[in-house]
């Protein structure tokens, strides 16, 4: 060992102690359990201090590359190049646990851990079974499809015009009236409401919403710092709104069609009650429309069509209808909104998949999607009396709730508070996955989001079978 320290160095000679001593590990000259040299000796070759050699030792110590055995010495650890390992790596759990974005809730991390798996019942999934999407049709489409090379390459910032255009003209018929400019394409409804939170709104500002609700179950507004509020929908609507808000800036999300998970459809007054409230107080509304196709039975008109001022963001979505592997969703809203919304967007992933916004716009130009809507609607209205069926057998003693108006949800409520983590676990053990009440609501023990839109037949049958085993078995204890 000829090697000392460089004095001319801008590193101390402690730091260049260490790290040669580092460099011997690495190099495998001191394996583990390699005894050093004493301080006397290494003092001397290095022509330094013993006191500086102390220090360096004493330094590689804390590191936990080296260990001091009393009366024996000083050797290199047994777990030296994990030490290592972590000395050269960044300490990625600092950066993740101090990081901007938070995680999400241990029982959501399950189930999108669980949904993936084949061998699991999903009694609350929010998607459509493989069998009701429109597989042959879309194969054919792709034939019938013609692309441009333009059509290969990155989107516009709002999105293709065509397709912006066939929205509009798709909308009119909720009696929205908007232009290809009032139209942001983007990457599903969850991108709209990140691409609002980043894009419109300062920190601290406040998103209204209803106590129970789907934004509780994700972090589009939470992670950038924004003021959930829950709130009653009543005739204090208003007064309750302008006492919470103050100065702060403020908008309300609302899904009023097939609310999710509730399933709640609001009349055209509680849609005129919540327009008059926010307007009073100049807070804009997110109107959440993506499960509007699959309504069972006609209704009224969406907040949006009552809007003359700009008031109102409306969200679109093929994605609870069509496919959600396309990832296409629209935005309206006023065009100095959409333009600074297009503008973040293009920052983030320049633009929607081109060749799935020429499929969207195929089926809405070629009647496909209309056609398509209108039998899904009567194979989720078979899927949603098959599943009544079972819990008017099953369920009527130890549970209620409202018969569904279309897309995919009963809002399940047993009579007793049992729905906690372990009883989702309990479940979990026994191949059966619930959506239960606490993701949407931290205070609701009561309540599971029963979807009868993924499970098949049979898995609906055994599955529900298991719940109720599970419930009287909670109810029992």
């Amino acid at each position: 060992m000829s090697w000392q320290p460089n004095r001319q160095s801008d590193s101390t000679l402690q730091q260049q102690i260490v790290h040669w001593v580092i460099a011997q590990v690495e190099r495998g000259d001191w394996v583990a359990g390699t005894k050093l040299p004493t301080q006397r000796q290494l003092a001397m070759q290095f022509e330094v201090n013993r006191s500086t050699v102390q220090q360096a030792l004493e330094e590689l110590k804390a590191m936990g590359i080296l260990e001091a055995k009393i009366g024996s010495g000083v050797y290199v650890t047994d777990n030296s190049w994990h030490a290592l390992l972590q000395q050269t790596q960044p300490n990625w759990q600092t950066y993740i646990e101090t990081s901007i974005h938070k995680p999400n809730y241990h029982t959501i991390q399950l189930i999108n851990e669980y949904e993936q798996r084949d061998d699991v019942i999903r009694l609350g999934t929010g998607e459509l079974a493989p069998d009701l999407l429109p597989t042959e049709e879309m194969e054919s489409s792709l034939r019938e499809l013609s692309f441009q090379p333009k059509s290969l390459g990155y989107s516009s910032p709002q999105g293709n015009d065509q397709l912006r255009a066939a929205i509009c003209h798709y909308v009119k018929k909720r009696g929205i009236e908007a232009e290809p400019q009032n139209v942001c394409i983007v990457s599903g409804a969850l991108q709209a409401l990140q691409l609002i939170a980043v894009g419109l709104l300062e920190q601290g500002s406040i998103v209204f919403q209803e106590q129970t609700s789907y934004l509780n179950s994700i972090h589009p507004f939470q992670s950038v710092g924004m003021q959930m509020i829950g709130v009653h929908r009543d005739n204090q609507l208003a007064q309750t709104l302008a006492q919470k808000k103050r100065k702060k800036q403020a908008v309300f999300y609302a899904i009023p069609t097939l609310h999710n998970p509730t399933g709640h459809v609001w009349t055209a007054q509680e849609k005129k009650l919540l327009y008059e409230a926010c307007q009073a107080s100049r807070i804009p509304i997110i109107e959440d429309d993506v499960y509007h196709d699959l309504l069972f039975e006609a209704t009224s008109s969406p907040i949006k069509a009552m809007d003359r001022s700009g008031q109102v963001l409306y969200m679109g979505s093929v994605s609870k209808t069509l496919s959600p592997g396309l990832r296409i969703g629209w935005l309206i809203g006023p065009t100095t909104v959409i333009e600074r919304l297009a503008d973040i967007k293009m920052q983030t992933d320049y633009g929607s998949s081109a060749i799935s916004q020429e499929i969207v716009l195929h089926w809405l130009q070629s009647g496909k999607y209309d056609k398509h809507i209108v039998g899904l609607r009567q194979q989720l209205q078979d899927r949603a009396d098959f599943t009544e069926r079972i819990l008017h057998e099953k369920f009527k003693n130890i549970a209620s709730w409202d018969k569904p108006k279309g897309g995919f949800y009963i809002w399940l409520k047993f009579h007793e508070p049992l729905v906690d983590k372990e009883f989702f676990l309990k479940l979990l053990q026994q191949q059966v996955l619930i959506n239960p009440g606490y993701i949407y609501d931290p205070q609701d023990h009561h309540h599971i989001r029963l979807s009868y839109a993924y499970a098949s037949y049979e898995e609906l049958q055994d599955g529900l079978q298991i719940l109720h085993d599970c419930v009287v078995d909670a109810m029992e204890k």
